[in-house]
């Protein structure tokens, strides 16, 4: 549903959104104008106090006022709850009520005012219950008030000027796509959104230093996010809705699907080589990745013991026994590194904790272990590291070699080079090999780290043939097809459940973004009722929830057509965009690069049902897949609880131990049976 257009200028708010907001401030008002009766009719009007007159006119008026509200409220959501996402018809006169209830902020203004002067200049001598009511009374109205000062600016949409309609004769988007006056008016929307966008980044990093670097960076970043928003007319409700939707319909889908076959060995390993050895090797280099994440996570994962473990090693000076750059003042990070991988302070080469965008801190040490120099990368954990996530565009990666198309995700690229260059320019790796010179290499990182490492170990291969790189959650959006083949003799990427950033990309969000507008535009129930029911679902299971659709008595024929409600949900036609009719891959559909995870594939999944109570065992299984499996982002959930590093390698653990954990799960994983 288009925002609602009010004042002159559309807002960020649909004329369905506001059922909720109305509920929930008409309950409030009914207890007041509840309470205020009960005040006059104790007193049955007669105040024996200094300013009686002025406190009877006061009750008198607040009540008439907050029944006029009342009523204002009962019809607005009324009014709102009718219709569906794509048919606002039943909703015309939505903008009449919020001008109406707007109007009655100015009687509710002058009497808060009236109600503050009383209490200040007349009320000596009165009952102090009723003092303590008009007070009441007089902070609830200013606090409404300044509730819906808060929530104005919340809705405000800088982009909000009303977008010029089609003609009644041409289809929707057609007229504002063929003429020079459209095609001007899009371009000059297309700059003021990248404007708006980089003002936002802007503002939400404001207290990083703003040189050359970040302002290319927040520039675009700016260009992919007002190209992603800039060719749909969605609320956010209305993705929260299409969200809602969307997951039911994937577990209908998921309970209905045959068991897979499961592959017991990589397709592009040898067939002798052993899951579980695999499985052993990661678990290991998942200590390593989830220590480079430093002392948060270390307290994360224990809150009881970590605190005091480390106070015993922060602050205390050892600039002389290792070499540290930036970032690590009180040496909190390097004590969490020592106590999560039990290594000692001979055992590391290099540690660094600077990070600026596409430079992110990582260490190498001697794994004696496993017999390997380890390379960790960290994930993101700083704004500097999301706005290198962000930068999401294509940057030519050549490698000698490798035949095809070969580029990556721009920010993860650049700080794979960063750390490149430190580990060749600066001798560390040579430093290390020529300690331990019968070591192989190993890189590992996760999330952001596992992108960067996987990169790494592609620039570091033709130096190191023998290396091996784990790979952690990481982002889907990461290899061209040839690069992401030419990885897997050398890199393994761990997934865990329906983890959101292994299936994130810029053609996966625009199939979520076209699976939306979708299943939106075909259902015909209230928004009000499609975000009750997802909630109870979410927060209580139970059998997904069949909604009915406008295209249940549809001809076959019809199907393919596009329907007026989706078109409806269109500003204009991209090149990304089908017909909603069709579920085509974006792989093959989308107007950006295909981007591909990294070398192989190992899919953590949980056995048994996604449901479970909080003491129930969880059983998992570890199988072999392939990239196309990750082409569509799975709505749940655990889709952000699976790609916590403590949930990883708490999995990966209970995979390789012959014991489970005893632990409730806090929604991640926990203790398990081994199932390979």
């Amino acid at each position: 549903m288009p925002g609602m257009v009010v004042f002159g200028r559309r807002w960020g708010i649909a004329s369905d959104d506001l059922v909720f907001p109305g509920c929930f401030e008409l309950f409030f008002r009914l207890l007041w104008w509840i309470g205020t009766m009960i005040l006059f009719t104790y007193h049955k009007g007669n105040f024996d106090c200094n300013g009686k007159g002025v406190l009877h006119s006061y009750l008198v008026g607040l009540l008439v006022v907050l029944a006029l509200i009342i009523s204002s409220l009962c019809a607005t959501v009324y009014v709102s709850a009718q219709g569906t996402i794509t048919n606002p018809g039943p909703r015309r006169s939505i903008p009449a009520l919020v001008y109406l209830r707007a109007l009655l902020y100015i009687p509710e203004l002058v009497w808060a005012c009236l109600g503050a002067v009383w209490v200040s200049d007349d009320s000596k001598g009165c009952d102090p219950a009723t003092v303590g009511a008009v007070i009441a009374a007089v902070v609830a109205s200013w606090i409404i008030l300044l509730f819906t000062a808060v929530g104005v600016v919340f809705v405000f949409d800088p982009l909000g000027n009303p977008r010029p309609r089609p003609t009644s004769m041409e289809p929707l988007g057609v007229r504002d796509l063929q003429s020079s006056e459209g095609t001007q008016f899009f371009s000059t929307a297309r700059s003021l959104a990248v404007k708006v966008w980089e003002s936002r980044l802007r503002l939400l990093c404001c207290c990083l230093p703003q040189d050359e670097s970040r302002r290319a960076a927040f520039s675009s970043i700016s260009q992919l996010l007002s190209g992603f928003f800039s060719d749909t007319d969605l609320v956010p409700s209305d993705i929260a809705a299409g969200l809602a939707l969307l997951h039911q319909e994937q577990d209908k889908m998921e309970m209905s699907r045959d068991p897979e076959v499961t592959v017991e060995h990589s397709p592009s390993s040898p067939i002798g080589e052993d899951l579980e050895t695999e499985l052993e090797k990661a678990a290991h280099c998942m200590q390593f990745a989830a220590a480079a994440y430093g002392w948060p996570l270390y307290i994360y994962s224990n809150l009881f013991t970590g605190p005091c473990k480390l106070s015993g090693d922060c602050c205390r000076s050892r600039a002389a026994e290792y070499d540290i750059v930036g970032g690590d003042h009180l040496g909190c990070h390097f004590s969490s590194i020592l106590h999560s991988t039990g290594l000692q302070y001979r055992d590391f080469i290099y540690v660094s904790f600077h990070n600026q965008i596409y430079e992110i801190p990582f260490f190498v040490a001697l794994d004696h272990k496993r017999e390997a120099v380890l390379v960790a990368v960290r994930g993101t954990l700083s704004l500097k590291d999301v706005l290198t996530d962000l930068s999401a565009e294509c940057e030519n990666l050549p490698i000698e070699g490798v035949t095809g198309a070969c580029y990556a995700h721009k920010g993860i690229c650049q700080a794979a080079g960063f750390i490149y260059k430190k580990l060749m320019n600066d001798g560390i790796l040579n430093q290390a090999f020529s300690i331990a010179p019968e070591y192989k290499l190993v890189i590992t990182g996760h999330s952001l780290g596992a992108g960067t490492a996987s990169l790494l170990a592609i620039l570091l291969h033709n130096s190191y043939p023998t290396l091996q790189c784990y790979s952690f959650s990481p982002p889907g959006g990461l290899l061209s097809k040839a690069l992401a083949d030419y990885s897997k003799d050398f890199v393994v990427s761990v997934v865990l459940g329906k983890d959101l950033v292994p299936r994130l990309s810029i053609p996966n969000m625009e199939d979520l973004k076209r699976r939306i507008l979708k299943i939106v535009s075909n259902c015909n129930k209230p928004k009000y009722r499609i975000l009750l029911q997802g909630c109870w679902y979410e927060l209580f299971g139970g059998d997904p929830d069949d909604f009915p659709t406008e295209m249940d008595n549809r001809r076959e024929e019809e199907l393919s057509q596009p329907l007026l409600g989706e078109e409806s949900l269109i500003i204009r036609h991209s090149s990304s965009y089908q017909s909603l009719a069709s579920d085509d891959s974006p792989a093959h559909t989308a107007a950006h690069l295909p981007l591909f995870l990294p070398g192989r594939i190992l899919h953590i999944t949980e056995d048994g049902p996604s449901r479970r109570s909080c003491f129930s065992q969880v059983r998992y299984r570890a199988d072999w897949s392939n990239e196309m499996a990750f082409r569509s982002i799975l709505i749940s959930p655990r889709m952000l609880a699976d790609h916590m590093p403590d949930a990883v390698l708490r999995a990966l653990k209970s995979l390789t131990s012959d014991h489970p954990f005893p632990l409730c799960p806090s929604s991640l994983s926990n203790s398990q049976h081994n199932t390979i």
